[in-house]
């Protein structure tokens, strides 16, 4: 199983209990303002998202941690990488992201697990090149993103909703430097 540890969290797969803590954060419209059409999520859309990102490690060796604070075992919310299928012009690249409960939000949560993640893909996992999407005009991830060390790559169009999209990217070498 893989896990990873930081000073504050702990990444992992995803356990029957987390369903709940997610449901509930997925269900926070300020959470998910920045998610697609900022529509939230159910309990069972959250369970189809959980069985969909664990289905994902099965088939490419990563996906999605859920994120466990260490000295609570609260979950956080999750980090990872995925494969961006639903956005045809970055569909054949692999993607980190982070999804926190608003709770958590401006404490270094997300740069912690996003930094850990970017480390497991580029040397753990032997990508060459990471990226990032996040909507325009959100700052929170924007800020993330910088911290990574990722930088803009180009912007493209939201397929279905139409609004644009900031790509961001790492290659090894940048990431090594």
């Amino acid at each position: 199983m893989t896990e990873i540890r930081t000073p504050r969290l702990i990444l992992r797969r995803w356990h029957d209990d987390d369903l709940v803590p997610m449901a509930e954060i997925n269900a926070d419209p300020d959470v998910m303002r920045w998610v697609d059409d900022g529509s939230v999520l159910d309990l069972d859309g959250t369970a189809e998202a959980i069985e969909q990102w664990e289905e994902e490690w099965d088939e490419e060796g990563f996906g999605l941690f859920a994120v466990e604070l260490l000295a609570s075992g609260e979950l956080a919310g999750f980090t990872g990488l995925a494969v961006p299928g639903h956005l045809p012009e970055v569909a054949s690249e692999v993607a980190v992201s982070w999804r926190f409960g608003s709770p958590f939000w401006g404490q270094g949560y997300a740069s912690e697990a996003a930094q850990a993640t970017l480390e497991f893909a580029l040397q753990d996992r032997g990508l060459d090149r990471v990226i990032s999407i996040c909507r325009v005009g959100d700052e929170a991830s924007e800020n993330v993103i910088r911290k990574l060390g990722m930088v803009p790559e180009r912007v493209i169009t939201h397929p279905v909703h139409g609004f644009p999209l900031g790509v961001h990217a790492i290659d090894l070498t940048e990431y090594e430097a």
